[in-house]
C-alpha cells in the first residue's frame, strides 16, 4: 500500500505534534488509499510485563487507525470538523509478539458517499469502521469496531 497523497504525511506529522500518546507509541501511517489506512508502532514501547504488546496500546492503535482514515478523509475534502469516537469494542484474541500493525476500513455496509452526503445535509454524520490487528495466519490477533462522529466547526 502506498500513500499517494501528500495529506497523510500531513497527519501523521499531526498526529505526532498533537498526541503525546501517539509519540510515546511511535506510531507510523506507512499507507493509506483513503478506503484502507495502516498505522504501526515498535513493540518496544509498547511492551508489557510478558513481553507482548500491552492491550492498552492495541487498543489505542487502532482506535488512532480508525480516527486517522476518517480525518485523512476529511481533509482530503477540505472538510474542518471536531471528530470523536462515540463507542467502541474490542476482541483480544491473541498475543502480539512482534512491532504492532493495525489495518482501519470503513465496516461492511458503509459508505465514504452516504457519510458526506450527510456531513453536507446536517453538518454532523457517524462512520462505522473496522480495524485488525494481524495475527497468525488468516486469524487476527484483534479487532476492533468503532463509530466515530464528525461535527463541522463552526
Amino acid at each position: 500500500m502506498t500513500t499517494p497523497d501528500p495529506t497523510f504525511a500531513t497527519l501523521e506529522r499531526f498526529i505526532l505534534d498533537s498526541i503525546p500518546l501517539a509519540r510515546a507509541m511511535g506510531i507510523h501511517i506507512p499507507g493509506c488509499d483513503g478506503e484502507r489506512l495502516v498505522m504501526t508502532a515498535p513493540l518496544q514501547p509498547n511492551i508489557n510485563d510478558k513481553g507482548c504488546a500491552f492491550g492498552g496500546s492495541l487498543a489505542s492503535l487502532m482506535t488512532l487507525a480508525c480516527w486517522a482514515l476518517v480525518e485523512a478523509n476529511l481533509r482530503r475534502r477540505g472538510d474542518d470538523c471536531d471528530l470523536f469516537v462515540g463507542d467502541s469494542s474490542i476482541r483480544y484474541l491473541d498475543p502480539v509478539w512482534d512491532d504492532l500493525r493495525a489495518e482501519a476500513s470503513l465496516a461492511v455496509g458503509g459508505s465514504w458517499k452516504t457519510f458526506f452526503t450527510t456531513l453536507d445535509a446536517r453538518g454532523r454524520a457517524r462512520a462505522d469502521l473496522s480495524c485488525v490487528v494481524p495475527g497468525t495466519g488468516d486469524k487476527p490477533a484483534a479487532t476492533l469496531s468503532a463509530r466515530f462522529v464528525a461535527k463541522r466547526r463552526a
